[in-house]
């Protein structure tokens, strides 16, 4: 994520996240690099349907689409971005090999991410199909492909 954060330095731009599967992953990674604090403004971990409502994300949709879904990915992620004022909001729902009793609906080895740019009410969906079966190793892949996603939003 360096050159990432040292991008939206330079840009003067910033960044939240609304986490679920990866359960703050992304802003580990995010706040491990030096000066992440001048460009990160917010983290929410939503792990349960309650709390993406409360951040915003609408009932509607996680009742249409089920909360493991692209668009839930893309609510989140512009919700967080519309709640902190950030220039890029970051929306990660998915299952990583693992059924969901409360949530039956959808394979248990998709994760959705989505990263909203508020400058240019535009998002970029990306749709993770997990490959490992260590929960570590698929949050680390995530991170990378979040990463590669910023990258080439800030056309890098």
């Amino acid at each position: 994520m360096d050159e990432v954060i040292k991008e939206l330095i330079k840009k003067e731009k910033t960044i939240s996240t609304m986490e679920s599967c990866t359960g703050g992953g992304v802003c580990n990674a995010i706040t491990n690099v030096e000066g992440a604090s001048n460009v990160f403004k917010f983290s929410a971990v939503t792990y349960s349907n309650e709390f993406k409502i409360k951040m915003g994300v609408s009932s509607d949709v996680i009742e249409k689409y089920s909360v493991y879904s692209k668009e839930v990915a893309k609510e989140m992620s512009k919700n967080i971005s519309l709640f902190t004022n950030s220039n890029y909001g970051i929306g990660i729902t998915g299952k990583m090999n693992k059924k969901d009793e409360a949530n039956l609906f959808g394979d248990d080895h998709i994760v959705f991410v989505s990263i909203y740019d508020k400058d240019k009410d535009s998002f970029l969906v990306r749709t993770v199909e997990l490959e490992k079966t260590n929960r570590k190793e698929n949050k680390e892949n995530i991170i990378k492909v979040v990463e590669k996603m910023m990258v080439s939003i800030l056309g890098l």
